[in-house]
């Protein structure tokens, strides 16, 4: 296999200011969600943030990207598919990859348009807010896979952001097919309470006749079962995913995979900034898993790692920190 895992998703740079809950409900604007807005919104939003606030923090985004950095940073070999404009902030995101060590194919690809941006808005209690203008990433498709690459890795990564696209949501249908195809493992995750909210028969559609390893919270798993419990979310997952990774914030996280229940512990932690946190489990666990470690060790390293994000202000950590880390549990 040339690559552990192959990801696919959307590419926004990501745009981070601190702000305050007066802010938030002055604009009108959702706590703790992701809520996509147009390109005129996106200008008017970004002028108001700079001028109150200032911008704290410029870096390459996306969920699954952020999942694949991580991956890629504790030493796994990672591929990444997504799509940017022929702009500055294409060329800024196509080189944050690369620095990364993740493998793209966008030097050949960059298309006409504008790159997508995400406006990440941070409270003082930790918690983040984002509002993105998806831009050239929304046009996504079946053409833009790169399948030769998902065909040579372990595991194939789908964010649940490609469900608000119809030409994206086929795209990860596609790929999870061809995936399956090829003897290809299919990880997914919900990314965010609003997908399975207003777009659970386009996550159905991703996922298919189930996949072989699902993330999520707990909020996206009781939402998208119809249940008002973790236990019974649970029970119904397990019918669409042979490995479920359930994370509790503060409380830490589960991971079931058949009839084994793993409870996985939380580092106490200052949070600054929870941008990022799901993503870097996600990436954590999914590196274990393709080096073999326990269920507990990949849910260990994820939450230490997790940790150490909520602790930084930012969705991503120094390299040579997450190697670190990750040298306690490789064997």
């Amino acid at each position: 296999m040339k690559y552990h895992v192959y990801g696919i998703g959307n590419a926004l740079v990501d745009k981070e200011f601190e702000v305050s809950d007066q802010f938030l409900a002055y604009n009108g604007i959702e706590k703790g969600l992701m809520t996509l807005i147009e390109q005129d919104q996106l200008v008017s939003l970004l002028t108001n943030l700079n001028e109150k606030f200032g911008l704290k923090k410029r870096a390459g985004g996306g969920s699954a990207a952020n999942t694949i950095v991580a991956v890629s940073q504790f030493g796994g070999k990672t591929f990444y598919a997504c799509k940017v404009a022929d702009d500055e902030t294409g060329d800024f995101y196509m080189k944050d990859l690369a620095v990364a060590g993740v493998k793209t194919k966008l030097d050949q690809v960059k298309g006409d348009g504008v790159t997508g941006e995400c406006l990440v808005m941070v409270t003082d209690d930790a918690e983040r807010t984002m509002n993105t203008y998806l831009g050239i990433t929304s046009d996504f498709s079946e053409q833009d896979l790169h399948l030769d690459e998902l065909k040579d890795s372990e595991y194939l990564y789908i964010e649940g952001y490609l469900v608000t696209s119809d030409v994206s949501r086929n795209a990860a249908i596609k790929a999870r097919q061809v995936a399956k195809g090829n003897g290809v493992k299919t990880a997914f995750t919900f990314s965010d309470p609003a997908m399975v909210t207003y777009f659970k028969d386009g996550v159905s559609e991703i996922i298919g006749d189930g996949v072989d390893v699902l993330f999520c919270n707990e909020e996206e798993a009781q939402i998208y079962t119809g249940t008002n419990n973790l236990d019974d979310a649970i029970s119904a997952l397990s019918n669409i995913a042979d490995k479920i990774i359930v994370t509790l914030g503060p409380k830490g996280a589960k991971v079931i995979t058949g009839d084994k229940h793993v409870d996985i512990e939380v580092s106490a932690v200052k949070a600054i900034d929870t941008n990022g946190a799901g993503d870097m489990f996600a990436g954590a666990f999914m590196y274990g898993l393709t080096q073999g470690m326990s269920d507990r060790d990949a849910g260990m390293l994820a939450s230490e790692s997790a940790a150490r994000i909520v602790a930084t202000f930012g969705a991503r950590l120094e390299k040579d920190v997450q190697q670190d880390l990750a040298r306690k549990y490789l064997n």
